[in-house]
């Protein structure tokens, strides 16, 4: 079994998104997908088989304060609008196909970081709730989120623990995988000051998401490595964007640039993904 993995990092997961569209068009459907924030956010609507619909929404709402914006604080203290986000848009604005994307007969996987222990949790996405529960917690970044509770638990961002869940789809019985990052080849992690600021406001409610924040960079290289050797011996197939993004890009037209060179990237290689799962 092929799996389909999806590293995150916010809006630079729009290359994915992009990749995956490719991937609608050309009749590309893996029986096993799994991914952590914004990398599975945007492989929901790959699995609805919606083509387009995650650039839709950044080109419309990327710079609504609805969407992002300090005001949000207030409401839910997010920066972002979580029930604008994950309640207005899917359910009225950019309506998600709810339908397709249960009549899918693969293995879809939300991956979380549980606040309390600091480990990998991963929630069958097609069990979410009508909230997206799931969904907001693999988003949740520390510092920008709430943590999300879930039955009584809190989870943060499931690109904490595990940024590329690649393991998990070993474990889960995929015999190789095509693996979509959203960082240039040769990009290594280091400790940025907004991990040490953000760990050093929640470590007394949450002391093992401050261990993870201080760490995530080791963690985060060593499954690169990882990645690396599994497509050197012919396990994986990878694909990245060709130089570094801005997370939190603003023009949407970058946005459309970023999208049409996962788009194009994915037709160009659609031949050799089909031929890799055969």
């Amino acid at each position: 079994m092929t799996g389909l993995v999806l590293e995150g990092g916010t809006f630079r997961g729009i290359f994915s998104a992009g990749i995956m569209d490719a991937f609608i068009e050309d009749g590309i459907e893996f029986p096993y997908v799994i991914g952590v924030s914004a990398g599975i956010s945007n492989g929901v609507s790959y699995v609805s088989k919606q083509f387009g619909r995650n650039i839709e929404i950044l080109e419309k709402y990327r710079n609504d304060k609805r969407y992002l914006g300090m005001r949000n604080f207030a409401r839910c203290r997010s920066m972002f609008g979580l029930d604008f986000v994950f309640g207005e848009i899917p359910q009225t604005l950019v309506p998600f196909d709810y339908e397709e994307f249960h009549r899918y007969k693969g293995t879809c996987f939300v991956g979380v970081t549980n606040a309390l222990t600091g480990k990998s949790e991963f929630f069958n996405a097609l069990e979410d709730d009508e909230n997206f529960s799931f969904l907001r917690a693999t988003c949740a970044i520390p510092g920008y989120f709430p943590a999300i509770m879930i039955n009584d638990t809190p989870y943060f961002d499931g690109g904490l623990a595990c940024p590329v869940a690649i393991k998990q789809a070993l474990k889960d019985g995929c015999s190789k995988a095509v693996i979509l990052l959203t960082q240039p080849e040769g990009f290594v992690k280091k400790c940025g000051k907004g991990n040490i600021a953000v760990s050093q406001l929640i470590h007394r409610k949450y002391p093992e998401i401050e261990m993870l924040l201080l760490v995530r960079h080791k963690i985060y290289n060593k499954q690169m490595e990882f990645c690396n050797e599994l497509e050197r011996r012919g396990k994986a197939i990878i694909f990245r964007p060709s130089h570094k993004l801005n997370s939190f890009e603003k023009d949407e037209k970058v946005l459309r640039q970023v999208w049409q060179e996962g788009y194009e990237m994915g037709k160009a290689r659609a031949e050799e993904v089909r031929s890799f799962m055969n």
